[in-house]
């Protein structure tokens, strides 16, 4: 395996741990007031949330590192989502790691091509500092609900089930949620996930009043030295690629602080009925 494959591997596999680590971290009634469900398939995770406020939260990821992407792995997957009544899902594999037939297996499967993002990467030890004027740092036990509340309000999610979802989740030690502060007042948050020698930047979030101060490239780094103390040579994120013509001002933090590109990785749409019906 190249470096590049190796790269490659560890993004996948970091955000599909991450991912099913929020959604089967959460709390008994929260997984059955949203219909959750979280398994491991093929190298992979398959996460079902029938009752998505969101659209989101149900999407399938990882695959093709372990064990290849065919045919009947991805009808494995949409079988399970039938099986759970799901109605939407987001299938997220690497473009390196399709396989030759996908056209054939999106026809067979009633899977359409999505928005795409951009996966990147760096390591830490070369990474730019961010700066800002707010006071950034770890967020303490006692105020993870408050940290969730700022994620969901800045993605426009409701905080009813998803709020206990992602405080819930954030217990695993793995996570290290960080925050920006204005005075008292948490006006940014963000995530970590340390995974071996890898750590995953995610769920950045800044609320209207104080985009533009800094708060996510600082975040970034104090995440990334947090990432290093815990022995992490990486660091991978993802964020979605803007349109022609307009920006992420995500995509634009993370270039500057020197996190590099590595693909570009399309999000594929299985519903459970044809688009239009």
């Amino acid at each position: 395996m190249t470096a590049d494959q190796t790269m490659l591997a560890l993004a996948e596999q970091t955000e599909a741990e991450f991912m099913f680590q929020y959604e089967a971290g959460a709390p008994t009634d929260v997984r059955a007031a949203l219909g959750m469900t979280a398994t491991r398939m093929g190298g992979g995770v398959v996460l079902s949330m029938r009752h998505d406020p969101t659209g989101y939260w149900s999407k399938a990821l990882g695959f093709g590192v372990d064990e290849p992407v065919t045919a009947d792995l991805i009808a494995a997957v949409c079988d399970f989502y039938r099986a759970e009544a799901t109605p939407a899902a987001v299938l997220q594999i690497a473009p390196d790691l399709l396989p030759a037939d996908w056209d054939d297996i999106c026809a067979r499967e009633n899977i359409t091509g999505g928005s795409t993002w951009v996966k990147l990467a760096a390591e830490i030890d070369t990474l730019r500092p961010g700066r800002t004027d707010l006071r950034v740092g770890p967020v303490p036990p006692d105020l993870h609900g408050q940290w969730a509340s700022v994620v969901l309000r800045c993605f426009g999610m409701p905080e009813q089930h998803l709020g206990p979802m992602l405080a819930g989740a954030v217990r695993d030690p793995r996570f290290h949620p960080y925050a920006a502060w204005d005075g008292d007042e948490m006006v940014a948050a963000a995530n970590l996930f340390v995974h071996g020698t890898v750590a995953s930047l995610n769920t950045g979030a800044t609320v209207p009043s104080h985009r533009g101060r800094g708060a996510q490239s600082a975040l970034l780094t104090a995440r990334a030295a947090a990432a290093a103390r815990a022995g992490c040579l990486w660091v991978v994120s993802e964020t979605g690629r803007p349109d022609p013509g307009s920006s992420n001002p995500s995509l634009s933090n993370m270039l500057r602080v020197g996190l590099t590109p590595l693909y570009e990785r399309r999000n594929w749409v299985w519903r459970a009925e044809p688009a239009g019906s």
